[in-house]
């Protein structure tokens, strides 16, 4: 995909589906065209109507503007990935481990390969290939704790003009001497990587230290100071995702009350920090994370897959915490989101939740964007934001286009969407209105 937009209008006409605030079941939050109109003016979202309104409009602006006939398929916003790490698409369907073993076993071995600044950038490619490939246009990436792996990502990125959330790993403990830095060298290497990445274009940095048994409290010290002193800057680790790391945790530091208490005294919390997983947390926990405004990230496949838990998305709303919907490739066994949904559900309805479609799309859309502090730039069709929006369509699972037939409601198509779906259905991927 070039990153080159083109001047002028461009139109696209198709059953259109985006939200304007958190939806309920009852449809409030939710604007849909069934025969819709986008219009896009120099990579971002001029007007969005239904067709017959729009089109005599579009005349007036630009008479010789194409319309992109998509009539019979689905355009909404890009979705947006809060959690995934991209140099462990090398070990995405490695066969079962828990998480620490996982670790050992598969992730680190992988992750050493990305010394290599060349090799970095043949992933980095493949990577967004294929994650655009499933629909997602906005992902929180981990990267590894090479410099030249951040660099690959986000060199990759601007080419292909996303705006990505990516970081170098801090590890300077429990990890092999080849994949470890040091309190300093992490902290002097993460702050060049900001004065070089962050709001430079779409790239946005993210401090990442990869969980607290990986790194010393001086590296955690060293981390808060990074948030402290680069406005806007994001944090991601991961939190609670596995009894036997909680119990490790809890021997590393024996002085802090639980998990979260670990990050908060480092000052590792806040509206732009994202923690992966979080699934055994004691309430003090939950009030915490609603007090700082820190957010959650659900990786249902990845947790199915280590046997890690099931989360408690009732109990996350219930505290009013920010939860988003991640992938947590590679351990998440999926880059599409329409998976991610289809293991939430169930997961949820195990909790005694049942997700509605039309939160499951918000979810991935305007909600990641909102948790990802992006909605003023992403995450729907307001005018003004970036034009980064798939096109699904249902004729591309045999099974999907039938059972389509036999539904009335936009709710029922959503949840075979969600339920059935896979990157199969992603026809077409949008960023800043240049096709993929």
């Amino acid at each position: 995909m070039s990153n080159t937009m083109d001047s002028g209008l461009q139109a696209y006409r198709a059953s259109i589906l985006h939200f304007t605030g958190e939806p309920t079941a009852r449809g409030e939050g939710v604007e849909f065209f069934e025969d819709g109109l986008l219009v896009v003016e120099n990579g971002r979202i001029k007007a969005l109507d239904h067709a017959q309104i729009l089109l005599p409009k579009l005349s007036e602006w630009s008479p010789s503007t194409a319309v992109v006939d998509l009539t019979g398929q689905f355009i909404l916003p890009g979705f947006i990935d809060s959690h995934i790490h991209f140099p462990q698409l090398d070990i995405i369907g490695s066969y079962g481990e828990q998480l620490l073993d996982w670790l050992n076993n598969y992730t680190f071995p992988a992750e050493l390969r990305f010394a290599n600044a060349d090799y970095a950038a043949q992933v980095a490619a493949r990577f967004l290939t294929e994650l655009l490939s499933a629909g997602t246009t906005t992902a929180m990436v981990y990267c590894t704790v090479h410099s030249e792996s951040v660099e690959a990502f986000f060199s990759e990125s601007q080419s292909r003009g996303t705006g990505m959330l990516a970081g170098k790993v801090l590890m300077d403990r429990n990890a092999p001497p080849a994949l470890t830095d040091s309190a300093i060298s992490g902290y002097e290497q993460s702050q060049a990587l900001i004065d070089r990445w962050h709001n430079n274009g779409r790239q946005k940095y993210v401090v990442t230290p990869r969980f607290a048994p990986t790194s010393t409290a001086a590296q955690l010290q060293a981390a808060g100071k990074l948030l402290r002193e680069n406005s806007g800057v994001y944090m991601q680790t991961h939190l609670s995702e596995n009894l036997a790391e909680i119990e490790w945790v809890k021997s590393l530091f024996p002085e802090r009350k639980h998990y979260l208490d670990v990050y908060e005294h480092y000052g590792l919390v806040g509206e732009t920090c994202v923690f992966g997983h979080g699934i055994h947390l004691s309430e003090d926990e939950w009030q915490r994370l609603a007090a700082t405004g820190s957010g959650i990230a659900f990786c249902p496949t990845s947790n199915l897959f280590l046997g890690s838990g099931l989360f408690d998305l009732a109990t996350a709303k219930a505290h009013g915490v920010s939860v988003s919907l991640a992938t947590d490739v590679g351990a998440g066994t999926n880059l599409c989101q329409l998976v991610s949904l289809n293991e939430a559900y169930k997961v949820s309805q195990l909790r005694g939740y049942p997700l509605h479609p039309y939160e499951g799309f918000y979810w991935l859309t305007l909600g990641n964007a909102k948790a990802l502090q992006l909605e003023s730039e992403i995450g729907n069709f307001a005018a003004g934001k970036y034009a980064d929006f798939v096109v699904l369509d249902g004729s591309q699972i045999p099974v999907v286009d039938y059972r389509l037939s036999l539904c009335n409601e936009l709710w029922e198509k959503l949840f075979l969407f969600m339920t059935l779906g896979d990157d199969r259905l992603i026809a077409q991927t949008y960023v800043a209105g240049q096709r993929c």
